[in-house]
């Protein structure tokens, strides 16, 4: 039975690993949170104290944090990867981060021996219980297909070149994805403020030219009222932090991203950093005095059933 490590067991993390464990595969399991550690090993995987206990525990380790400040401290940290024996293992990242720093991190991994993928995933808490999520994967031939199962086991491969590609591409698929979650409460208040009702404007609007992730997935977090927090502003601002910088570092326009940035700015001040991503809507409902709730079963993130 094939050992995988798995670091960062938030949300998404501790739902791939427990696929990883449906799978067949025996997992080793690190977070910073003791807590998140014991739910896993209560599910069957083994403890880990520290990144570097994570990957000589390993073949492959899969890792998932908040951001480039903690896929940094996982790597080149007191304990981190790099501090153990690296020769011969896979460093698989999930992590949304900055694709110059990410390059640089699966070097050194390389440099020590290893091999390094990136696969930074689209999609959402239920795609993650469900094992449905796509990953952006950049790497070698040789190295994905070593680790294909794995991969298999979590989510849908989508190849996009070689190692640090991934990075861009999830940047610049949540630029779009974040630009339409708050241009859609805009929209959603427009039509409801002119005669249109919420519900027959979603069912309408699907499947033409309006029709997006955002509109099929998110649009029913903000019916049921809750906005999806498993998914929170803090993150949503984190990457449209790392898309300005990638904006910045080539010099591109990005007058609709800034826009969409400041909204949700605007959200996390009125709300918290900790509400749901889809508050960004909620400030125009409020701001024009109208509700969009609908009444009906919606099936939050959280509820999925594994696949």
């Amino acid at each position: 039975m094939q050992s995988i490590g798995v670091i960062g067991l938030g949300n998404m993390g501790s739902a791939l690993a427990k696929n990883l464990l449906r799978a067949g595969f025996s997992v080793v399991a690190y977070d910073i949170r003791e807590s998140a550690i014991d739910a896993l090993v209560a599910e069957g995987a083994q403890k880990a104290d520290s990144p570097a206990q994570t990957v000589e525990a390993s073949s492959v380790v899969i890792s998932m944090v908040f951001g480039p400040s903690e896929i940094e401290s996982v790597v080149r940290g007191e304990d981190g990867l790099l501090t153990a024996a690296c020769a011969g293992k896979t460093w698989i990242d999930l992590t949304t981060s900055d694709p110059t720093l990410m390059r640089a991190l699966g070097g050194e991994f390389c440099a020590a021996g290893g091999a390094a993928i990136d696969a930074p995933v689209a999609g959402s808490l239920d795609a993650a219980i469900r094992g449905d999520m796509i990953m952006f994967v950049g790497g070698t031939d040789q190295d994905i297909a070593a680790v294909q199962p794995v991969l298999d086991a979590i989510g849908e491969t989508r190849r996009v070149g070689q190692h640090g590609n991934g990075y861009v591409a999830k940047l610049v698929n949540n630029q779009l994805w974040k630009i339409h979650a708050a241009a859609i409460g805009e929209a959603m208040v427009l039509a409801k403020r002119a005669g249109l009702e919420p519900d027959l404007w979603w069912e309408v609007m699907k499947g033409g030219a309006a029709d997006s992730f955002v509109m099929q997935h998110d649009v029913p977090s903000i019916f049921a009222g809750h906005y999806d927090p498993s998914f929170r502003l803090a993150l949503a601002l984190k990457d449209l932090d790392l898309i300005q910088d990638l904006v910045a570092e080539h010099g591109t326009r990005s007058e609709l991203t800034e826009a969409c940035h400041a909204r949700f700015r605007e959200a996390a001040e009125r709300y918290g950093s900790d509400a749901g991503e889809m508050t960004v809507c909620k400030l125009i409902e409020e701001d024009a005095d109208v509700s969009l709730q609908v009444a009906g079963e919606w099936t939050a993130p959280w509820e999925a059933a594994p696949a």
